[in-house]
């Protein structure tokens, strides 16, 4: 887990991907837009950061080391009892893929590469 940089101005957001430039860029755009953001490299390490910071949404790769994004989803949906909003991002094309984690409760499934704007458009939208 990477070191959380924090601001305070908004609700709380888990980043977590395996790739650090992806994840510096997504924890960039969300502060940038108001966001107080936690990041995670792996998946066990997200499920730690979220257990502590009780974030109000979490946006996550799909393959990561350690646990992937559904394992993460399939852990915060059985943990939590309010739903935690999810962003499942993706290079992956497979359509069987994007269906388990419609059932899984995705709430917003991003293919990578995707316009920052995109993402951040979807997160104010899901938390608003």
């Amino acid at each position: 887990m990477t070191a959380p940089e924090q601001s305070t101005t908004g609700p709380s957001v888990l980043v977590i991907d395996d790739d650090p430039d992806i994840l510096a860029t997504v924890a960039f755009a969300l502060r940038q837009a108001g966001y107080e953001v936690t990041t995670a490299n792996n998946g066990e390490a997200g499920l730690t950061a979220a257990h502590d910071t009780k974030p109000a949404l979490v946006v996550l790769d799909m393959m990561m080391p350690k646990r992937s994004g559904f394992l993460v989803i399939e852990a915060l949906r059985k943990d939590y009892e309010e739903p935690i909003k999810i962003v499942m991002m993706t290079a992956n094309e497979g359509e069987r893929h994007e269906s388990y984690a419609e059932l899984l409760g995705v709430d917003t499934y991003l293919h990578k590469p995707f316009a920052m704007e995109q993402l951040v458009q979807r997160v104010n939208e899901l938390l608003s």
